[in-house]
């Protein structure tokens, strides 16, 4: 029976004991060659194992895949071109973080890859423990510890080679790391491009031919413009990228993705792979880590750090969001002063200054609290309350990587949950990416952030920064407890190891904060400036439209009549500003009236008085039906429909009040309600565009899911929060 044939690669940083490892395993089968048109040596043995015909070959001693030097260039060139079934990549285990660093790009590349652990006795001697099984559990790759001067270990090294040949036959696999919020966004637009183009893909993965131009890899880059016109496109792509990591982090593309590769292995090590002496020896960012993600001081500070950022919002945004609101009043004063009275006033000041005024009015909160979430990012702390999380996270069917999609989607508020579902796709466990995706849009995003900041200054004007709190801790508490339920019923499987990036420390630039939190407030000016104004629109008129019929407007009118007449004989005295008070007290609540009952009769009304009967299990104000009803667009609509909804048949702007005002003016929103209203908001159907993201992500089936599932899910809690809350009210 004929010896079945694995090709196999032998690589290694210098002085990891490669060479040793090779030749204990080829013995006397070694043989001398050169690469074609240099002097590098090429050894070249064999090795038989339980039936198969194992070819080496040893690659020259490289630190990485970068053609900085020939061996490098050597070394990558076999990988590339040769494809053998299986790379081994020997690692001196004394040195584990920096050794790792080889292995991550050849994993990144796609390299069936096994690691030999190397010097596994000086670790020993050393008081150092490495658990082996799980570095390799962690990295996804089979590993065995070696000490090759001896030979041992070389059998279950190349054990693992068959295994691993056997498995993927032949197949590469590719990694997707990610560089950060600078380098990410314009690594997708290369890499698409690349796949649209095949630009290189017959011989390299698009993703790397990216990374390579980011790194400046000459070799590629010539390559590439020898290949077509592409590569001067990709060029001006690596110039936007160096500029934008100049401004903002004062560094180059290839110094972060060295950074962001070091911090994925630095991540990796954090869980328990190295114990003992090495592990006491810390870097400046491990003696920051010593604090921030120990057991019980980092989860207490993580608290600190979302109350004061909460804190600092309402305390410094205040004034800005008063002036803002002054302003829109006043311009709402000048509408009613120049329009003449009718469907055009009532448009311009109730429809679009009442509904975008009252959206734009929180831009300054949501601009500082922005602009505090993206300093966090780019410090490297999102990264550290992702490790700290990822316990928790298990119990609950989660994963530690799971901690980003739900921080991007809102988890500080601010976020958004369309990045944050397709953030989930760096998971690799399917059913724990599934899971995440669907509670994603659970958190307080920036939309919804608009809407509780309008109730939170409503309904707990005395503490805003406490109520706020709580909503993203109960955000926290339904996604951790969703999950678990998913994971035991509708996405059942194992929980994958935890593996992310842990970037050092990096003091953000001043410019790098501003431009990143100027680009997530323009988004939400533009929405304002957009969909919220044609949902405004439509939602006044719905509002507005059918109108009341005239008999019912002339009985109206006659009660108001009888109130004048009323008030004058009574106070036969009064004159001038005493009579018009007088007056405008008695016709108020008759004027009152009259606007609830023509919102009533319009559509919207309509709708709203229709759900009523359902919705008043949870409590709901009816004016809340219609406005939840068009949050489905985007969650600021709830803001600005409530604001059209309140500004209907307003006399005098000026004395409005803002719509936080109006709204804790009403008696319909009693505190059971307002809870009802808050828990519902957080829980129920996702606005339209996650809706399609998750579909994207998942398919139909499940962007459905949660749409219908998170209703159902939202009005049951809703309706619970409210008749216990009565119990006590």
């Amino acid at each position: 029976m004929p010896q079945a044939s694995i090709k196999a690669a032998m690589s290694g940083q210098p002085n990891c004991g490669k060479s040793t490892m090779f030749n204990a395993i080829t013995g006397g089968s070694a043989r001398v060659g050169n690469y074609p048109g240099i002097t590098v040596d090429r050894l070249e043995g064999l090795y038989r194992q339980n039936g198969y015909d194992i070819h080496l070959v040893d690659l020259p001693g490289t630190y990485s895949l970068t053609s900085y030097s020939m061996e490098e260039v050597v070394a990558r060139n076999v990988i590339v071109d040769e494809h053998p079934d299986v790379v081994i990549n020997m690692i001196d285990a004394t040195a584990l973080e920096r050794s790792l660093y080889l292995a991550v790009q050849f994993m990144e590349i796609g390299a069936p890859l096994v690691l030999g652990l190397n010097m596994m006795d000086e670790v020993k001697r050393s008081g150092v423990t490495i658990d082996v099984k799980k570095l390799s559990q962690l990295l996804g790759v089979p590993a065995a510890a070696c000490t090759a001067r001896i030979g041992q270990g070389k059998d279950e090294l190349m054990a693992e080679v068959v295994r691993l040949a056997k498995d993927t036959k032949g197949h590469w696999k590719p990694i997707r790391l990610s560089y950060g919020p600078d380098l990410d966004p314009i690594l997708e637009r290369m890499t698409r491009r690349i796949e649209e183009e095949r630009f290189m893909t017959n011989r390299h993965d698009p993703r790397w031919v990216a990374i390579k131009y980011l790194e400046g890899d000459e070799l590629v880059i010539n390559a590439g413009r020898a290949a077509g016109p592409l590569s001067r496109e990709l060029e001006t792509m690596c110039l936007e990228a160096e500029k934008v990591t100049r401004h903002n982090s004062n560094t180059t593309p290839d110094a972060i993705i060295a950074d962001w590769r070091y911090g994925f292995i630095n991540g990796l090590l954090k869980q328990g792979v190295v114990s003992g002496g090495d592990e006491l020896r810390r870097n400046f960012s491990d003696n920051i880590d010593r604090v921030v993600t120990h057991k019980l001081l980092g989860p207490l500070l993580m608290l600190g750090v979302l109350w004061l950022m909460f804190y600092i919002t309402f305390t410094l945004g205040a004034y800005p969001q008063g002036w803002i609101e002054d302003g829109f009043n006043s311009l709402a004063e000048l509408g009613t002063a120049i329009l003449p009275e009718g469907y055009i006033q009532s448009l311009v000041v109730s429809g679009i200054i009442g509904g975008v005024g009252a959206v734009m009015g929180f831009t300054p909160l949501i601009l500082i609290m922005f602009a505090m979430l993206v300093f966090l990012e780019d410090l490297g702390y999102m990264a550290r309350v992702a490790y700290m999380m990822d316990k928790v996270m298990r119990i609950f069917g989660l994963h530690g990587m799971s901690v980003m999609p739900l921080i991007m989607s809102g988890g500080i508020p601010g976020g958004c949950a369309v990045p944050g579902v397709m953030c989930a796709r760096t998971l690799r466990s399917p059913r724990e990416r599934l899971a995440t995706i669907l509670t994603a849009p659970f958190m307080v995003c920036g939309a919804k952030t608009t809407a509780y900041l309008m109730l939170v200054a409503a309904f707990f004007p005395s503490d805003p920064t406490g109520a706020m709190f709580l909503v993203v801790l109960s955000a926290w508490a339904f996604v951790l407890v969703v999950s678990r339920l998913l994971r035991w019923t509708v996405v059942k499987g194992e929980s994958t190891p935890f593996v992310m990036e842990i970037p050092p420390y990096r003091l953000p630039t001043f410019r790098g904060v501003l431009i990143h939190t100027w680009e997530r407030v323009w988004q939400y000016i533009k929405k304002a400036g957009t969909v919220i104004l044609a949902v405004s629109i439509v939602m006044w008129a719905v509002m507005t439209f059918p109108e009341l019929p005239q008999d019912k407007v002339e009985a109206y009118d006659a009660q108001l009549q009888a109130a004048e007449a009323q008030v004058k004989a009574e106070n036969p005295q009064a004159t001038g500003e005493d009579l018009d008070r007088l007056v405008s007290g008695a016709k108020a609540p008759i004027t009152d009236a009259q606007n609830e009952a023509a919102l009533q009769y319009a559509l919207g009304g309509r709708i709203g008085s229709f759900l009523k009967p359902v919705t008043d299990l949870a409590g709901f104000p009816w004016q809340a039906n219609i406005a939840l009803i068009g949050a489905f667009a985007a969650k600021e609509v709830f803001v600005s429909t409530m604001a059209t909804a309140y500004s209907m048949g307003e006399v005098d702007p000026e004395d409005a009040g803002s719509l936080s005002d109006r709204l804790a003016a009403d008696p319909a929103w009693s505190l059971p309600a307002v809870l009802s209203v808050f828990v519902f908001m957080l829980l129920y159907t996702p606005c339209m565009v996650t809706v399609v993201a998750i579909a994207k992500e998942a398919n139909w089936k499940w962007a459905l899911f949660s749409v219908g599932g998170s209703m159902a899910f939202a009005f049951v809690v809703a309706v619970g929060v409210y008749h216990g809350a009565r119990l006590f009210v």
